[in-house]
């Protein structure tokens, strides 16, 4: 019998092919990072208001924090706390030795392409609500809005958006018995200082975006996030929720199979909203990164550099205990750590 050597060779080439791209796959969202003014000042916000667990500070400095900050400071220094909520986990940065913060403009809104935001997850708002009030924090949202019944996706969703000392977005979430991962409504409670604790983890994050069909190349058909569903969010609750009037917005949940989610806020109306800075620096108030475990870094930067997408970080950095770590943008110039 004779054998079809270029069947068999198109066949290892496809099994090659599919395996290497499933390699490249992003396997978890691991954090996201804020830019701070002041280290102490924030850890106590997010701590003692919050009830995050701060975990470990630690430092990066002179070359390494160059090439994967990209910074052109001869000597920078971030300090990086580690704070951690349920199975969650944000970091904090102050950089030293670099050109000052610039601050977020204070006229931002959820429409910019530079927003981001984490979700807290709640078990009782009302209780929650009146904790971040007495904190005298920034409203975002005039109150607590519970969404319609209306917007399906959503309904029954208790939200409040406010901001920490520097201007980042926070939000408030409690999910109704019929909505939200199962994680949310089990009865066992986080303990702080041997008391149960109203906030219980990070749901998502959420960014601005323009087109969500763009977005999808970078987040869905390079990093091979899994779409999980969509909302068309509007009417009152949801301008009071984000202080837009006329708001009307297409949300895109992804995944993975673990650490938090990823949504999109891609504007229907108003429109206007503001483009990301072209000459932003980590080291601006406005910068937060979201750090994705992956597979196949060197292979996902040939791919992301193909595809037209801007790094940050001066090539692929070699990090503690052999992790490799680059910072890319996606296409509304939000900041992602790939992390292998």
């Amino acid at each position: 019998m004779k054998t079809n050597y270029k069947i068999i060779f198109l066949f290892i080439a496809l099994l090659f092919g599919y395996l290497c791209a499933f390699g490249q796959s992003v396997l978890a969202v691991e954090k996201v990072s804020i830019t701070v003014s002041n280290l102490d000042k924030s850890i106590d916000f997010y701590t003692q208001v919050l009830n995050f667990k701060k975990e470990s500070v630690e430092k990066i400095s002179g070359k390494k924090a160059q090439k994967l900050f990209g910074l052109s400071a001869e000597n920078p220094t971030v300090q990086i706390a580690t704070l951690k909520i349920g199975d969650e986990i944000i970091e904090l940065m102050e950089f030293s030795n670099t050109p000052p913060n610039r601050p977020i403009p204070l006229d931002s809104k959820s429409n910019d392409l530079w927003f981001q935001h984490i979700a807290i997850v709640v078990d009782n708002m009302e209780v929650a609500y009146e904790k971040v009030k007495k904190a005298k924090v920034v409203h975002v949202s005039t109150s607590p809005q519970i969404l319609p019944e209306y917007i399906s996706a959503a309904a029954g969703i208790k939200a409040f958006y406010f901001q920490d000392p520097d201007g980042h977005n926070l939000e408030l979430i409690y999910f109704p018995k019929n909505k939200g991962n199962d994680k949310w409504h089990q009865e066992k409670k986080i303990m702080v200082n041997n008391n149960p604790s109203n906030f219980l983890g990070i749901d998502h994050t959420a960014i601005g975006i323009a087109d969500t069909d763009e977005s999808y190349l970078f987040w869905r058909d390079i990093l091979k996030l899994e779409v999980g569903g969509h909302s068309e969010n509007y009417g009152p609750e949801q301008e009071h929720l984000n202080q837009i009037f006329g708001a009307r917005l297409f949300i895109t949940g992804l995944h993975t199979n673990e650490g938090f989610g990823i949504e999109f806020l891609d504007y229907i109306a108003p429109p206007g909203g503001r483009a990301y800075p072209a000459d932003s620096q980590p080291t601006d108030l406005w910068h937060w990164h979201t750090t994705l475990k992956v597979d196949g870094l060197d292979e996902l930067a040939k791919q992301l550099l193909d595809s037209g997408f801007q790094f940050i970080s001066n090539g692929i950095v070699q990090l503690e205990n052999s992790q490799k770590a680059l910072m890319v943008r996606d296409p509304d110039g939000h900041a992602v750590l790939l992390l292998e």
